[in-house]
């Protein structure tokens, strides 16, 4: 129902809109306070990069931070990443992620991130404090922060916005009537936006999801996704619908396919009970997140990398060596 209405294709969102102006009108004059010098930004020692986005829901933001950090680091750059930590729980923080650090207490996110980069990460609803924790543990030549285009308390040096190039911005209005948490004029503020799939416009970098082979939560066998039989599919992610459309261009026909909300927390029964012993269940690598610690035999999940086309990407990355330098 979201989907129908942030698209315009259901008229409930006229109803919404008088919300959709009080978050419009809030949001604008919190990014104003900032701009007129009513409210100070932090600034950190080292360059701080925000990965973001201008909607609610899976633009395919957290991929295009891995790429990134992983890009840095082959160019011999100490990488450091913060994150709100969204769905997670600590008892304190900032809370610097280790192997034993779990999905409940930092969010799915950084732990996927931690995972797939071994970066250093930190969590906090204050960017500021898990900045700061990092410069003391780590000393990063530059910070990637996953999220916060809208925390205009810490400040940065390079703005990358990542857009849904099939979604786009639905029907442009801020959140609740519709998908927007800011208008797209900030567009002609940030420096670079990323199109995940669809046709990107004119100075707009396109990017792809590319899926690798299925991976075993519990052995780290990997397959490829097509020889895996009777499978069930699961996604929590922003947008599920395009981990189904993934499986399909892989020649995967799922017998049964189960929507999560993102960031959903996961018991081992509410997952067992998706798929039977001698059925395969298929999920994200974020839902893998959290279930590794309960996972069983026929429990895969299904990696994907980000692919940019160059030479935009090139010359996005130069931008941000230079800052580094």
């Amino acid at each position: 129902m979201i989907e129908k209405i942030w698209s315009g294709q259901s008229p409930l969102w006229l109803l919404l809109l008088p919300l959709s102006w009080l978050y419009g009108l809030v949001s604008n004059l919190i990014r104003l306070s900032y701009r007129l010098g009513l409210r100070k930004s932090w600034r950190a020692s080292v360059p701080v990069v925000v990965v973001g986005n201008l909607t609610a829901g899976g633009n395919g933001k957290t991929p295009v931070v891995v790429w990134l950090v992983e890009q840095l680091q082959q160019r011999g750059v100490r990488v450091g990443v913060v994150s709100r930590g969204y769905g997670g729980k600590a008892e304190r923080y900032p809370l610097v992620l280790d192997a034993q650090t779990s999905s409940t207490q930092a969010g799915d996110e950084p732990v996927l991130i931690f995972q797939r980069t071994g970066a250093s990460v930190a969590v906090s609803p204050v960017r500021r404090e898990a900045v700061q924790a990092l410069q003391n543990l780590a000393q990063p030549q530059i910070i990637i922060t996953d999220d916060g285009l809208q925390h205009y308390a810490l400040a940065r040096d390079y703005e990358i916005v990542v857009v849904d190039g099939v979604r786009r911005f639905g029907n442009g209005w801020w959140l609740p009537a519709g998908p927007m948490r800011e208008r797209t004029s900030r567009l002609r503020d940030v420096d670079a936006v990323i199109v995940n799939g669809g046709t990107p416009e004119a100075g707009e970098i396109a990017m792809q999801l590319l899926p690798s082979q299925a991976v075993n939560l519990l052995t780290g066998e990997k397959r490829d996704a097509s020889t895996l039989n009777d499978v069930v599919a699961m996604a929590g992610i922003g947008h599920p619908p395009r981990f189904f459309a993934t499986l399909e261009s892989l020649g995967v026909k799922p017998i049964s396919q189960y929507s999560l909300s993102d960031h959903q927390a996961l018991t081992e029964a509410e997952v067992a009970a998706f798929a039977r012993p001698d059925q395969t269940l298929l999920m994200t690598e974020k839902d893998a997140v959290k279930c590794r610690a309960f996972a069983h035999a026929n429990w895969w999940f299904l990696p994907v990398d980000a692919k940019l086309a160059t030479p935009a990407a090139d010359k996005l990355l130069s931008d941000i060596l230079s800052l580094v330098r």
